[in-house]
């Protein structure tokens, strides 16, 4: 079950609205009452600096948190942060989140390179230890290029046969040339399903509007829950 608007307003009032904008692109997109574990990836390259600082990052870690409490029923988001590897995994949920990824940001230090696949590997293992019924919604922020595009794609496509889902979203002003390219890879001949969607969220991604950010995230994954159900993947 949903996480109530009533448990929302009182242990995290400040997610009332996000929680609201939420459930609204879930009703368009006729996905509402709908299951997924949310994950939550994030880029700790050097370039991303300015990102933490401002509050963007932790601006769509809420975000992220508003969406689980509709999608899954414990309100907690497993997040990955990346660099030049992946750190292990943290949780926020709705009791911490405040202020809470500066915090863990900070406490990691030194900021790298851009590994996606390690961070798509470390999503996979706690995806496979948890072993969730539902399947994995993964917001994986990125504002580059990989370290490695050959095991990027290459990780992406050999989860095609799980039921994990990679919503890219890109911040700056990059032009994703890569990302674009995961988005579309061709089925079957490079993977099982279309298990991933890419948006730029341009150079300043906290001003765009909840709904736009909701209405971005959620563009593909209902497809993706069409096909994987039908290609046998998730019951």
């Amino acid at each position: 079950m949903p996480i109530s608007l009533d448990k929302v307003q009182s242990a995290a009032p400040g997610l009332v609205d996000l929680y609201k904008a939420a459930k609204v692109n879930l009703d368009k997109h006729g996905i509402h009452g709908e299951r997924a574990a949310v994950y939550l990836v994030l880029d700790r390259s050097g370039s991303m600096r300015r990102y933490y600082k401002d509050g963007t990052v932790q601006h769509l870690a809420e975000q992220a948190l508003a969406l689980a409490a509709h999608l899954d029923d414990d309100g907690v988001v497993p997040v990955v942060f990346f660099d030049k590897g992946a750190h292990p995994v943290v949780e926020v949920d709705l009791t911490r989140y405040e202020g809470r990824i500066n915090e863990e940001h900070d406490r990691l230090g030194h900021m790298g390179t851009t590994n996606y696949a390690a961070a798509m590997e470390a999503v996979i293992d706690h995806y496979r230890a948890t072993a969730p019924a539902a399947p994995a919604f993964v917001i994986f922020q990125t504002d580059g290029s990989p370290d490695s595009r050959t095991k990027a794609e290459k990780v992406l496509c050999e989860s095609s046969t799980l039921p994990i889902f990679w919503q890219f979203i890109g911040f700056g002003d990059d032009e994703f040339t890569f990302l674009r390219k995961l988005d579309d890879l061709p089925v079957p001949r490079k993977r099982a399903v279309d298990n991933a969607a890419f948006f730029p969220a341009g150079p300043d991604p906290r001003a765009l509007a909840d709904s736009v950010l909701y209405d971005s995230l959620m563009d593909e994954f209902p497809s993706w829950l069409n096909d994987v159900r039908a290609a046998g993947i998730l019951p």
